[in-house]
């Protein structure tokens, strides 16, 4: 595949204080990308600096008239994309945008058409914090329904190719857009390889908006799509 072309899908929702700095570094990626910001009904001063980094960056800006949740706002991006692969990078600087070429380049190196590349941020010694603890209860779920090896199912760098969208049918509206997005590639033969990469987690005072109610919606994500779907 000549020059292949990664989508990188950003939402986007209340943040102003970080976006101006957390967006250009993804703006920035010496790859073949193309980056689609997806500004998920924000209330804040949003709108007006991503206008303002339109004007110095390549992007595609897409507003959504309200709130509607981070997998809304994903699947939204997902109906524009036109690269070869995709990758959903959130702009709360938790992760690091240079992890997206590592991944990118280990597809590019030797992953086939029927191969998704996860950024795994649990690779290694990771604290022992009530999130880590949820999140492994809930990658343990998702390995024993579907019989997978996964360290990080919840990871936001997910690098899947488009050709998979065929094959994935997305509901989730809020954060169980992820455990949805794993179960489904694993229902249709994808195999996932993990590849660590950096995180610096922020805490609810910084923002953070993922909320115990969105464990449980995963939980019920993975259940339907196991004995369901």
């Amino acid at each position: 595949m000549p020059n292949p072309l990664l989508s990188i899908i950003i939402p986007v929702y209340n943040e102003d204080r970080l976006a101006v700095d957390s967006l250009p570094p993804i703006f920035d990626l010496p790859i073949n990308k193309e980056v689609i910001v997806v500004n998920d009904g924000s209330t804040d001063n949003t709108a007006a600096v991503l206008a303002g980094l339109a004007k110095q960056y390549d992007f595609r800006l897409l507003n959504q008239p309200t709130n509607q949740g981070k997998g809304a706002a994903v699947k939204r991006g997902l109906s524009e994309i036109k690269g070869n692969y995709f990758i959903v990078c959130d702009a709360d600087q938790e992760y690091q945008a240079s992890d997206i070429i590592k991944l990118f380049t280990a597809m590019l190196d030797g992953a086939d058409e029927r191969t998704v590349i996860y950024g795994s941020r649990f690779l290694g010694y990771p604290p022992l914090t009530f999130h880590y603890l949820a999140n492994r209860f809930l990658t343990g779920l998702t390995n024993l329904l579907f019989n997978s090896q996964l360290t990080d199912m919840e990871t936001c760098f997910k690098l899947v190719p488009a050709s998979a969208l065929s094959q994935i049918k997305l509901s989730g509206r809020r954060f169980e857009v992820e455990p949805e997005l794993t179960a489904q590639l694993l229902k249709a033969g994808y195999r996932i390889k993990e590849s660590p990469i950096s995180y610096r987690r922020r805490g609810y005072q910084e923002g953070k908006k993922i909320r115990a109610r969105d464990g449980l919606l995963a939980i019920m994500s993975l259940l339907r799509e196991r004995l369901i779907r």
